[in-house]
C-alpha cells in the first residue's frame, strides 16, 4: 500500500485545456466603417446644402439647379446608331407608317412623305422655343452691365413654359415694387420697365400680365388682395406702354390676388410678384 501511494503521488498531473471557439469576424467584420462612411458623406452633402441656401442668391439657385435639370429634348422617334432602322426613325418613308398605311416609294412627294402622328414638337414649335430662348438670354445677359443692373435683375427670374417666356418680378425685402401697400411703382419697376420693355420690342408675340400679391391678414374688413393684384399689374401694363410697346399687344392683363403663394408662409413679401409673359405664337 505505502508503495502504490508513493508511485501515485510522484505521477505526473493530467492538464485538461479547453479551447473557447469565438464565432464572427473582429469588429463586426468592418460593416460599421462602411456605415459611417456613409453617415459622414450624408452630413457633408447637408452642410454644403444649408451653406448654397445662405450664401446664394435666388437667381443663382436658379441656376444651379438648372445645372442638374437635363434640358436636352429628347425626341421620341428619333433613331440613332446602326440598330434596326440604322439611324433612321420610325417613321422615316421607308421604315413604317404614312399615317399608319405604309411607307411610300424611293422618292415621295410631299403629299406621299411619312407623316405619322407621333405628338413630337413640329418645326414651328421648336423655332419658336429657339426664339423665346433667346429672348431669355439676352434678357438674363445685361446682369454684367453693370452694379446698377446687377442689383436690378434680382428681381428677376425667367422661365420657359408652355405659355410663353415668364419674366417674373418680385418685391425683395429691401426693394419692394410698389410703395406700401399701393399701387404707386417704386423707381426700381420703373428702371426695370424699361429693360423689359427694351427686351420685348425686339419680338411681335402677344403678351400678358399677371399680378400676385402676398396675403393679408383674415381680420381685415375689406380685403385688398384682388384689386390690388389687377390694379398692380394694369400699373404693369402702363410702364411698358409708356416705355414704347404697343397697347395691341398685350392680350389680358389679370389679377390673381393671393391664390397662388411661393412661399409655405403666403404673407411673405415674395409673393408681391408681377409676371410679363412673352406668348408663344403657336397657342
Amino acid at each position: 500500500m505505502g508503495v502504490w501511494m508513493a508511485g501515485q503521488s510522484n505521477a505526473a498531473p493530467v492538464i485538461i485545456k479547453r479551447k473557447k471557439n469565438v464565432i464572427g469576424g473582429g469588429h463586426h467584420g468592418g460593416a460599421w466603417k462602411v456605415a459611417y462612411a456613409d453617415f459622414v458623406t450624408a452630413m457633408m452633402a447637408f452642410f454644403m446644402l444649408m451653406w448654397l441656401l445662405n450664401a446664394t442668391t435666388e437667381k443663382q439657385r436658379k441656376g444651379i439647379a438648372d445645372y442638374f435639370n437635363p434640358t436636352i429634348p429628347i425626341n421620341r422617334v428619333s433613331g440613332g446608331g446602326d440598330g434596326a432602322f440604322g439611324g433612321d426613325s420610325v417613321m422615316a418613308d421607308n421604315s413604317l407608317a404614312q399615317n399608319g398605311t405604309g411607307a411610300a416609294q424611293e422618292k415621295p412627294t410631299a403629299n406621299h412623305q411619312s407623316q405619322g402622328e407621333t405628338g413630337g414638337e413640329s418645326a414651328d414649335a421648336k423655332a419658336e422655343a429657339e426664339r423665346l430662348a433667346m429672348v431669355e438670354k439676352a434678357l438674363l445677359a445685361r446682369s454684367g452691365e453693370s452694379m446698377t443692373m446687377e442689383r436690378l435683375l434680382r428681381h428677376v427670374v425667367t422661365r420657359v413654359t408652355d405659355e410663353g417666356l415668364i419674366i417674373e418680378l418680385f418685391d425683395l425685402p429691401e426693394a419692394p415694387l410698389f410703395n406700401s401697400e399701393s399701387t404707386t411703382p417704386t423707381q426700381a419697376l420703373a428702371d426695370l420697365s424699361v429693360i423689359v420693355a427694351e427686351v420685348l420690342a425686339a419680338t411681335r408675340n402677344a403678351i400678358a400680365v399677371n399680378g400676385y400679391v402676398r396675403t393679408y391678414p383674415m381680420v381685415l374688413k375689406d380685403n385688398p388682395v384682388w384689386d390690388l393684384s389687377a390694379d398692380r399689374a394694369h400699373a404693369m401694363r402702363d410702364l411698358l406702354v409708356a416705355k414704347g410697346l404697343p397697347d395691341t399687344r398685350f392680350q389680358r392683363v389679370s389679377g390673381f390676388a393671393d391664390r397662388k403663394p411661393l412661399t409655405p408662409d403666403p404673407s411673405v413679401n415674395r409673393n408681391n410678384r408681377l409676371e410679363v409673359i412673352l406668348l408663344r405664337r403657336d397657342r
